[in-house]
C-alpha cells in the first residue's frame, strides 16, 4: 500500500450535516497552536463562553462547548442530571428523541415514552397527559429540531408544560442552534445542547451546552456521583469557569475551538435574527422549486424546519441511484432518510454556510437533471424559474 497526504474532493455539503464549512474558518482551524492553558488562549475562551451565550440567547454562566461531537453533549446533560430511579418523560418523534431514550435508561432512569409520528411536530396534548399520568416525573426530554425527519416542536408551550408539573427540560438544539428560532432565557430551557458542524457551520467534535440554575441546582444535590469522568460538569468546570485560574481537566481541542469562536463570530456579524430569516427565505425557494418539479416535503408547513428539508422520493426512484449520481456528477452531497423513513425521503440541508442562493439552484437544477434522466416522474422545465422568482431574480 501506498501511503499519501490525503486531498479531499470539494463537495456541496446539503445534507443533515456537516455543513460547508466557510474559508475563513478553515483559516481559523490552520493558525498557530498554542498550550490550552495559555492565557491568550484563556481570553479567548471567555469570548467564546460569551458569543455562545448570544447565539443561545441566555444569561447562564454555565454556557460551554464540550470536547467531543453533539451525541457527547447530549450525554453530558443526561449524566450530569439523571440519577439511578429518576424518571423521565421522553418525547420521540424521530431517531434523536429514541437516543434520548437510551441516555436515560444507561444512566438508570425510567424513561416514559410519548410517542408522535415521525414527520410532526410533538404534541403538547401528549405531553400533557403523561405528566398527569406520572406526578414523579423529574425531567421532560424532547428535541426541538428533529434531524432525521425535518419537523420542529414547540419549545416554549413543551417548556411551560413540563414547569407547570415540577419538571426540568433537557432540550436537544444540535440543529436549530443558529438556523431558526432558538431563546433560551425566554422560553425557559433548563438544559440545552447542540452541536457545531450544522447551523454554526463549524468543523464536527465540539458540542456547545448551556445549564441554568434550576438545573445546575440538581446537579449539586445528586445523591450518587456523575457516571462518567469525562463529563462530570463539576470537574470540567473548574478549566471552564476559572478566568484568572484555570485547573486542568483535559486537554482542550485547541485549534477546533479556533474555529469554533470564529463561527460564533460571524454569526454575531451576520446578526443572529439575520440568520433565522436568511434560512427561511432559502428554505421557501428551495420548497418553490422541489413543489415545482411535482415533489412533496415531509413535514406539515406549521412544523416545518427551514435548515433541514425531507423530501419524499418519487414511486419507483432509487435512492441510492440518485444520491450517487449527484455525488459523482455534481460533487453535490444530500442526506438518506433515518430508521422508519430510510429509503422514502431525502433530507436536503441548508444549514449555516450551505444556506446560500447558489446552493438552491445546484441543488434544484442537479435534482431534476437526475430524476428526469431516470425518467422519474417529474415535472421539467419549471424549478429553476420558481427558484428564482422565490427569491426575487425575476
Amino acid at each position: 500500500m501506498e501511503f499519501k497526504p490525503f486531498n479531499p474532493p470539494l463537495r456541496t455539503l446539503m445534507g443533515p450535516g456537516p455543513s460547508d464549512v466557510p474559508p475563513r474558518i478553515l483559516g481559523a482551524l490552520s493558525r498557530p497552536t498554542v498550550g490550552h492553558l495559555d492565557p491568550t488562549f484563556s481570553a479567548m475562551m471567555e469570548q467564546t463562553k460569551e458569543l455562545l451565550r448570544y447565539a443561545f440567547q441566555t444569561r447562564n454562566p454555565l454556557t460551554v462547548p464540550v470536547s467531543a461531537p453533539g451525541s457527547a453533549g447530549m450525554e453530558t446533560c443526561f449524566v450530569n442530571l439523571v440519577e439511578p430511579g429518576d424518571k423521565v418523560i421522553v418525547c420521540i418523534n424521530g431517531v434523536f428523541g429514541g437516543r434520548m431514550k437510551e441516555n436515560v435508561e444507561r444512566c438508570g432512569g425510567t424513561a416514559v415514552v410519548v410517542e408522535d409520528p415521525w414527520g410532526r411536530a410533538v404534541d403538547p396534548h401528549k405531553l400533557e397527559d403523561a405528566l398527569k399520568a406520572h406526578p414523579d416525573a423529574r425531567y421532560v426530554a424532547f428535541v426541538h429540531a428533529e434531524t432525521s425527519t425535518g419537523a420542529c416542536s414547540d419549545v416554549k408551550t413543551l417548556v411551560d408544560l413540563a414547569h407547570r408539573h415540577g419538571c426540568l427540560t433537557i432540550v436537544d438544539a444540535v440543529t436549530s442552534l443558529g438556523g431558526c428560532e432558538l431563546r433560551v432565557d425566554d422560553w425557559g430551557i433548563d438544559t440545552v445542547y447542540s452541536s457545531t458542524q450544522k447551523c454554526l457551520s463549524c468543523t464536527p467534535g465540539l458540542s456547545p451546552l448551556s445549564f441554568n440554575e434550576a438545573a445546575l441546582e440538581r446537579v449539586r444535590s445528586r445523591k450518587s456521583r456523575v457516571q462518567s469522568w469525562f463529563m462530570d460538569l463539576s470537574l470540567v468546570m473548574g478549566y471552564w469557569g476559572g478566568v484568572q485560574k484555570r485547573v486542568y481537566h483535559h486537554t482542550a481541542p485547541v485549534n477546533a475551538l479556533y474555529g469554533l469562536h470564529e463561527a460564533l463570530l460571524m454569526l454575531h456579524e451576520e446578526g443572529l435574527e439575520s440568520a433565522w430569516a436568511r434560512h427561511h427565505r432559502l428554505h421557501l425557494a428551495l420548497r418553490a422549486g422541489l413543489e415545482a418539479m411535482g415533489l412533496d416535503l415531509v413535514v406539515p408547513e406549521a412544523e416545518r424546519l427551514p435548515q433541514l428539508n425531507a423530501v419524499s422520493i418519487p414511486a419507483g426512484v432509487d435512492d441510492n441511484r440518485v444520491r450517487g449520481r449527484l455525488l459523482n456528477e455534481f460533487n453535490l452531497e444530500i442526506g438518506a432518510g433515518l430508521g422508519a423513513l430510510a429509503g422514502k425521503v431525502w433530507r436536503i440541508g441548508l444549514m449555516g454556510h450551505s444556506g446560500r442562493a447558489e446552493n438552491v439552484l445546484l441543488c434544484v437544477a442537479a435534482l431534476e437533471a437526475v430524476l428526469g434522466d431516470l425518467g422519474a416522474p417529474i415535472a421539467r422545465g419549471e424549478a429553476l424559474g420558481a427558484v428564482q422568482r422565490a427569491l426575487g431574480r425575476t
